[in-house]
């Protein structure tokens, strides 16, 4: 931002100043907390930076499918097995609703998908571990679901109308997931010694990733400022991960659970929760492509891209054999 003119780089590297006046105006309806809709006038960088969120948040549907849908036939009983199918269908559904939140920008999904697949857009780094047991499955719809609901419950109070709605039937879903997930959390947690011992095991392995999984602190943040301004974001990384530990501390510490942080306490004069370094440098190295499933999860999505190419095709030929021409 120079003064009140918006300057951006545009499609082809080239600076697009946006009108002022009309910058002034959108300003004004966001501070007012009226939504902006996909005919809105909307500043280049707000567009932008909504299709970057949108779009990493679809591909993060779609990805953090994987690692549980791996267990649905491992899944210990039958009714569990049927839950987790539910859950699984139901973040497929959230990336379509996504998805189609993003198009109203003005990026179709097929350019979506083939920037996921070339790895210039991002998803969560979270789904870049693996799922070794039951217990991974567990802490995952748990603690994760639970990470994501603070996050999208937080931002269906946003500027952009299309996101707002998908946000909000999104989150009723996901009340599900938590549920679910803290229902097979408590009964490890309470169970035999060799139960409680795994899930332990996968809290530790999960504590760090859930850290990483709101982002940088708001100091290292290059998104944060602005996007909070213009109300895509309605709270900082650091603010949200605050309201996680007071969520989700006591009810890990409630079912006999040690957190893998000993430097995690809560100052008792500023109610502001201190915790140890979660390794940023390995949130940068997973984000952009070093994880420890980065080139497996992108590897499925490119097969299931290829073998569903001829349900896309004879979809297209569908359309265009029975296109009734105007007489």
């Amino acid at each position: 931002m120079y003064g009140n003119i918006s300057i951006v780089e545009g499609p082809t590297g080239e600076q697009v100043q946006d009108d002022p006046v009309l910058l002034a105006e959108f300003e004004a309806k966001i501070q007012r907390g009226e939504k902006i809709e996909p005919n809105d006038w909307m500043p280049s960088e707000y567009r932008r930076q909504l299709i970057r969120m949108i779009e990493q948040h679809a591909h993060s549907e779609i990805i953090g499918a994987l690692p549980e849908g791996t267990w649905i036939t491992r899944a210990p009983g039958f009714k569990r097995k049927m839950a987790l199918m539910a859950k699984v269908q139901d973040e497929i559904g959230h990336g379509q609703l996504l998805y189609s939140a993003a198009e109203t920008l003005g990026k179709s999904r097929e350019r979506m998908i083939d920037d996921l697949l070339t790895g210039k857009s991002k998803y969560s780094n979270v789904f870049n571990y693996p799922a070794f047991t039951w217990a991974d499955t567990a802490v995952i719809a748990w603690l994760i679901d639970a990470s994501a609901i603070i996050n999208q419950v937080t931002n269906s109070k946003g500027s952009y109308g299309p996101y707002c709605r998908a946000l909000e039937r999104i989150c009723m879903e996901e009340s599900f997931h938590l549920k679910y997930g803290y229902d097979n959390v408590v009964a490890l947690a309470t169970g035999t010694p060799v139960q409680r011992e795994m899930v332990q095991a996968a809290l530790n392995r999960w504590w760090r990733p859930i850290m990483h999984f709101f982002g940088p602190p708001d100091k290292l943040s290059q998104h944060t400022e602005k996007l909070v301004r213009w109300k895509v974001k309605m709270a900082t990384n650091d603010d949200m991960r605050q309201q996680f530990f007071n969520q989700y501390v006591p009810k890990i510490l409630e079912l006999g659970l040690t957190i893998p942080d000993t430097e995690l306490k809560k100052d008792p004069t500023t109610g502001v929760w201190e915790y140890g370094d979660p390794d940023w440098d390995e949130f940068k190295r997973v984000i952009n492509g070093d994880g420890p499933c980065n080139k497996e999860r992108l590897a499925v999505r490119r097969l299931a891209e290829e073998r569903g190419q001829w349900v896309r095709d004879a979809l297209k030929r569908a359309d265009e054999q029975y296109v009734t021409p105007l007489s």
